[in-house]
């Protein structure tokens, strides 16, 4: 039997919940703003895509990204009809920074909260009864490594049923760093764009459930056919063409498919030079041959980089646009780049796309960890 996804939930700067975010995404609508979470004249850049839930105000509070995480987490696990009460069932936490926003504003402001609450378990097994938890910080990657994990814990049959989840929210050092990667500091995210400067972070949490196709309960939002990782080390930063080619390639081998099969790729598309760079060759070298191309986009211009909850949150609009045969547009493409003008990108509006039934998820982190999903429309 086969692992589906059975519930999802999603939090971020441009929806409350997974069909506000599919709805906003496929609106061509982006979280864009000015940034807020702390004094934007200390840097060069000016902008994120930041969920404004703070008190009027009152300047920055700690433990916002756990607090997205149990809405994300309650979301997936009522869509799967799995209640409150998470007691025997796996969490698996992808992020990037965890809650390290809560710990600068412990060191500079003094803001209090209890240092157990840094772990993510401890809020889980709070709010749900969630004994088994577990965080996988793999950079940008990190929710579709914990969706590999998950789906093996599954197929092994160490559980039943699992929940996979990621989640980050912006930190001042992150941005900090980024604002001096530059040469020019981005006003937004741009993918695939001649005109792109960089990234832009963005908060966000994302969850799925999954289990075994076959047993009891709702009808599945998903089949996961396959997922692949690797982690090839090649450079702290920059991503490695051949590596990411490789781990795409490993991902339909997992999931018995060609790249002629695969009828939309959501890419991982941060508007960076060298990623896109890398991406657009790997994918190329991939789908050259394939004879249609398939449907690609990309949300990060529409939510910002969400890091850790990236690749799920990507993951969540493959599903919803396989269900409901639509393409979202990507946000921030006006003038593409020449290593994409043959691409059947989706760009100005959300392109209808009846026939939908395969989709690849590209999730990409620093330090050569590279993950890919397929998964397959359940009719």
């Amino acid at each position: 039997m086969s692992t589906v996804v059975t519930g999802m939930g999603a939090v971020s700067s441009i929806g409350g919940n997974v069909r506000e975010l599919f709805d906003a995404v496929c609106a061509g609508r982006s979280g864009l703003a000015e940034l807020r979470a702390f004094d934007r004249s200390r840097y060069r850049a000016q902008h994120a895509y930041e969920i404004d839930d703070r008190p009027p105000g009152g300047g920055d509070i700690p433990l916002r990204a756990t607090r997205w995480l149990l809405r994300a987490v309650a979301e997936a696990a009522a869509s799967a009809g799995l209640g409150t009460d998470l007691r025997g069932i796996p969490v698996l936490v992808g992020t990037t920074l965890r809650e390290l926003r809560s710990v600068e504003l412990g060191w500079r402001d003094a803001t209090p909260f209890d240092v157990e609450d840094l772990h993510f378990g401890t809020a889980l097994h709070r709010a749900f009864g969630a004994e088994r938890t577990f965080t996988v910080a793999n950079a940008c990657s990190a929710s579709l490594y914990a969706l590999g994990m998950g789906c093996d814990l599954v197929d092994l049959g160490e559980a039943e049923t699992v929940i996979v989840a990621g989640v980050d929210s912006l930190t001042e050092s992150t941005y900090g760093l980024l604002d001096r990667c530059y040469q020019e500091p981005p006003d937004q995210v741009r993918p695939f764009d001649r005109a792109r400067r960089g990234m832009l972070q963005g908060d966000g949490a994302v969850a799925v459930v999954l289990g075994k196709e076959g047993t009891d309960g709702p009808v599945p939002e998903a089949r996961v056919r396959g997922v692949a990782l690797n982690c090839d080390a090649t450079h702290p930063s920059a991503p490695d063409a051949a590596s990411i080619e490789r781990v795409i390639r490993q991902a339909h081998d997992r999931a018995g498919v060609g790249p002629g099969d695969v009828d939309l790729v959501l890419l991982h598309g941060t508007g960076t030079p060298l990623n896109d760079e890398a991406e657009a060759a790997a994918v190329s070298a991939v789908f050259g041959g394939a004879g249609t191309s398939p449907h690609l986009t990309a949300i990060k211009a529409a939510t910002g980089h969400t890091a850790g909850a990236s690749g799920l949150h990507s993951l969540v609009i493959a599903v919803r646009a396989m269900r409901a045969g639509l393409v979202p547009p990507t946000v921030g493409l006006d003038d593409p780049i020449d290593a994409v003008a043959s691409w059947r990108l989706a760009r100005g509006s959300a392109v209808p796309a009846p026939l939908l039934r395969l989709a690849q998820v590209d999730s990409f982190g620093f330090g050569g960890l590279n993950a890919v999903a397929v998964l397959e429309r359940v009719t």
